[in-house]
Order: C-alpha cells, then sequence, then structure tokens
C-alpha cells in the first residue's frame, strides 16, 4: 500500500496538532496546580466574575472559600471561582500602565459642549424682532 504525499502531509498536520494539544493540556494543568498553591489563606485574589477579596477560611471537603471583600462583608465562593492570585507586582504594573491623555482632545465617549459659532455679518444692517435673522447675522447666544 503506497502513500501519496497529501496523506502523509494531512498525517504530519495531525500529529502536530496532537502534539500542541497536549503541550496545550500540560500547561494548563501545571498554572492549576500553581494557582492552588498560591491560594492560601491571607492572599489577595480576584474572582472569575471580578470580585476582589482576601481569603478568610478554606474549606477544602466543600470546596469553599470565604473572602472578604469590604471589612465586615463576607462571602463564601466555590474554590474554582478563584482564578487569580493578586500579587504586589501586579498592582504595581498596573498603575504605571496609566496613559497620559491629551488635554486638547476629549476622551473617547467623552461628551463635548459644543460651541455654536456664527460668522458675523459684513452687512450691520441689526434684525428687528420678530424676524429670523440669517446666516450672516451674529446672533448672542
Amino acid at each position: 500500500m503506497a502513500f501519496d504525499p497529501l496523506t502523509i502531509g494531512m498525517l504530519a498536520v495531525l500529529a502536530i496538532l496532537v502534539f500542541f494539544m497536549f503541550r496545550n493540556s500540560r500547561k494548563r494543568q501545571r498554572e492549576a496546580a500553581e494557582l492552588q498553591q498560591k491560594v492560601q489563606v491571607g492572599a489577595d485574589v480576584m474572582t472569575n466574575f471580578g470580585v476582589f477579596g482576601t481569603i478568610l477560611d478554606i474549606d477544602d471537603e466543600n470546596n469553599k472559600v470565604q473572602l472578604e471583600t469590604t471589612p465586615g462583608t463576607v462571602l463564601t465562593v466555590h474554590r474554582q471561582v478563584v482564578t487569580r492570585v493578586i500579587d504586589d507586582h501586579d498592582t504595581d504594573n498596573h498603575d504605571s500602565d496609566d496613559t497620559v491623555v491629551s488635554t486638547t482632545e476629549p476622551a473617547f465617549g467623552e461628551r463635548v459642549e459644543e460651541t455654536h459659532e456664527v460668522e458675523a455679518s459684513s452687512d450691520p444692517t441689526p434684525t428687528t424682532p420678530g424676524t429670523t435673522p440669517s446666516k450672516t447675522d451674529k446672533v448672542d447666544e
């Protein structure tokens, strides 16, 4: 049975995909094990729904973690909800990444008061009450 080049190429691509699939799986398992080692009482953590808190207690039997989000507020969450342990250097990096915003340009989505300027007329004829000013008349707002 002879294999044509197309079949050999497809088998090679399949072998590469399987290799990367196992590699990524091992990498995720290693990262999950490192996270579980870092999850200890007193650690500052972030949950997958964005709540920051400090771990007060870990119940390994029921897979529950008690987080103190603010003084006096304690949340009980599943252990797998804790997705990130916040280190001191993580918060320092976020503070230094602040971008400088130009004062001449508004930020994206910022409302800006528009100033309506009407060209001054070279014709000094004033408008009379009850009439509509033309485009060339100056309008005081």
